[in-house]
């Protein structure tokens, strides 16, 4: 098969939101949120004869996107609706897969100076723990350092609003089908 990750994403880039219907569902280890489901498993749905790697690749990067709205969706219906995502690690070098993020989730993500988000977060826990700081929030306000911020695109957030839908109909689509 060959390629670069850069090759993968560039021929993702080439394709609208969307992928003409392509949906993938990211569930390869299971799922958690919003579906407590260890049996789930990941698929492509809508696969035509035009779409390539690159479609493929874009679905991915857009099942991804859609499971991490649904968590979203389910802070919401707790209560809360964070006004900003903040992002690190390896995902966050790409601007194509920020921009799919910010779009989907319909906010702006920071990107921060730190790439190694969990482990640096469990450290500043461990440093309140410890009594450097008061409270998460003033470790975080210390050391957390934003370098730059992904805008949602206008011209995707409503292609990715119709396609959420339809991979919201995805997972139990696909359930009777699970081993």
């Amino acid at each position: 098969m060959g390629g670069t990750y850069d090759e993968l994403l560039g021929g993702a880039a080439g394709w609208e939101p969307g992928v003409e219907g392509l949906l993938f569902a990211p569930y390869l280890a299971g799922e958690r949120t919003p579906h407590a489901d260890p049996a789930a498993r990941g698929a492509f749905a809508g696969l035509g004869l035009r779409h390539d790697r690159g479609a493929l690749a874009r679905a991915v990067l857009e099942g991804v996107a859609f499971a991490l709205r649904d968590a979203l969706d389910l802070v919401e219906e707790l209560g809360g609706r964070p006004r900003v995502g903040r992002i690190s690690g390896g995902g966050a070098r790409s601007q194509l897969w920020l921009e799919i993020v910010a779009s989907v989730l319909e906010m702006p993500l920071e990107a921060t100076v730190v790439d190694e988000g969990a482990a640096y977060g469990a450290a500043l826990l461990g440093g309140v723990a410890a009594g450097a700081w008061g409270d998460a929030r003033e470790a975080v306000s210390a050391c957390v350092k934003v370098t730059r911020t992904i805008e949602p695109r206008a011209d995707w957030i409503e292609p990715y609003a119709e396609a959420r839908e339809r991979f919201r109909g995805l997972y139990p689509a696909l359930r009777p089908l699970q081993a």
